[in-house]
């Protein structure tokens, strides 16, 4: 048997989240994986060449969701391993906290059949992957702690591409 050649791989993306209430949600979308098969996903992506992780994820929840949004907070890497075309890949995703200023869901790409607003409690049973089940529940625990005071880390502050403090928001076409 032949052996897999590894590489790595790398990626970023975005928790959005919104307010109903007290009650907060975020955004997830629907692939087509094969005929049977769609999984539900945070949206996510890879790099263009001098990107930041930053700029990567804006970028990418603003393709993959219609919305634009601004980055309030780091959250945490996730790490998986697949395999594909023969080669095995370790993917790090880096994920931030961010709330929409503008766009419209009915604006996503083509690489999701459909997106829409979950609660946080029905992100645990309708997200396809457990490493992101696990991401949005700690993103859960983040939020009430914020809520109450006792984050340590506090997602409504703002975290820009460039460091500067100011509204960081992607751009079509940059």
């Amino acid at each position: 048997m032949a052996r897999l050649r590894n590489t790595t791989a790398t990626s970023a993306g975005g928790i959005v989240v919104r307010f109903e209430g007290d009650v907060p949600h975020l955004v997830v979308g629907s692939r087509r994986r094969d005929r049977d098969i769609v999984t539900w996903t945070l949206p996510k992506g890879t790099p263009n060449p001098g990107e930041t992780r930053e700029l990567t994820a804006l970028r990418e929840v603003e393709e993959e969701t219609g919305l634009q949004v601004r980055i309030t907070g780091p959250l945490d890497s996730i790490d998986y391993q697949f395999i594909q075309r023969g080669v095995r890949i370790h993917k790090t995703v880096h994920y931030f906290f961010m709330e929409p200023v503008g766009g419209d869901l009915a604006r996503h790409d083509h690489e999701f059949e459909e997106v829409r607003w979950i609660s946080f409690d029905e992100a645990a049973h309708l997200l396809t992957f457990d490493t992101e089940r696990a991401l949005v529940q700690k993103a859960r625990q983040e939020l009430a702690a914020a809520a109450t005071g006792g984050g340590a880390k506090a997602p409504g502050a703002d975290l820009t591409a460039d460091g500067s403090g100011q509204t960081a928001t992607a751009q079509r076409g940059a």
